[in-house]
């Protein structure tokens, strides 16, 4: 059973009653093939229209979804011989980044996700996906390893925003953030990155200033989030809703601003109503980018992403 949001709930009513309708069916002589199928083609018929006119706040919690597949899930199906590597050899090894060594589709890359956890344990060992100074600095040693031996990059953001914490600042946070999106832009191999939940703010820029960046279709990528938008606009985070708007952080929207490059669609009803096929569609378009950069000299990956990011300053200032 899905877990619904609260826009679903006529579509939960829906499946809710198909699921009765079933259980009664499989207890007794009773024949509800045809009404079973009557409420699978209208729920279908509902869950087609709500997700075709989605407001910026409801694919903000489409986003968040906790059955959403999550970075580990991504590397697990699409990741063949993934061999994971730990540590920033300076200080720790922070659990809200994760990465290594791998193949997708015969390709041997290395990749670098925010992995917010699904269970409360895990959750909470991942830092709900916000990293920490150490995380940063983990993924500019993989970046940097990964440039070393000629592998493309594959990024992989999922996150609400880095770290907040007192401790975090104190070990540099803004400084970590500044150089990660440095190293980004330095790397003279294939980056392609990947918003496949949230893009909260420096916390996802600092993995996503690639080549290539594309967004899951129900994903978001913003410099705020909506709660934290409202809280300083309006001293409330009540009005999350109107910051989401204002916020343009859809992939429809970023894709008209060329904030990002392509839109990877998910299945009817969101990436965690089909997880396999969302992971699917997004290995063909992994497949189809990296075949799109290979080959290119070093020198001219370099400068084409650093052109990409100058244009963009250049659109805001016309």
């Amino acid at each position: 059973m899905h877990t619904f949001l609260d826009f679903e709930k006529p579509i939960a009513e829906l499946e809710g009653k198909i699921a009765e309708l079933r259980h009664m069916g499989s207890s007794g002589d009773l024949d509800i093939a045809e009404e079973v199928s009557r409420l699978q083609g209208k729920m279908e018929k509902l869950l087609r229209q709500t997700y075709a006119k989605l407001t910026p706040w409801q694919k903000t919690q489409v986003a968040r979804h906790p059955d959403r597949p999550k970075a580990l899930d991504y590397i697990q199906t699409l990741i063949d011989d993934f061999t994971p590597l730990a540590g920033d050899r300076a200080f720790a090894d922070d659990q809200a980044i994760v990465g290594g060594l791998g193949r997708l589709r015969g390709q041997s890359v290395m990749v670098i996700g925010q992995e917010k956890g699904r269970d409360t344990e895990s959750r909470v060992r991942h830092n709900f996906g916000m990293p920490r100074p150490e995380g940063y600095r983990k993924a500019m040693r993989l970046m940097r390893m990964a440039d070393r031996f000629h592998l493309p990059v594959i990024t992989l953001v999922d996150t609400p925003g880095a770290y907040p914490g007192k401790e975090a600042e104190e070990r540099g946070q803004a400084e970590a953030i500044a150089r990660s999106i440095e190293t980004c832009l330095d790397l003279r191999v294939p980056l392609i990155s990947v918003v496949i939940g949230e893009g909260g703010s420096g916390g996802a820029i600092a993995l996503a200033s690639g080549n290539a960046v594309v967004m899951m279709e129900h994903a978001v990528y913003s410099v705020i989030s909506p709660e934290g938008c409202a809280s300083i606009l309006w001293r409330s985070g009540e009005q999350a809703e109107i910051a989401a708007d204002a916020l343009r952080l859809t992939a429809e929207d970023l894709h008209e601003l060329k904030v990002i490059d392509a839109i990877v669609g998910e299945p009817l009803g969101g990436a965690h109503r089909e997880p396999e096929v969302a992971m699917a569609s997004l290995g063909d378009a992994l497949e189809g980018l990296l075949k799109a950069w290979t080959g290119i000299e070093g020198g001219v990956v370099r400068a084409r992403r650093r052109e990409k990011f100058l244009e963009m300053g250049k659109q805001g200032l016309a």
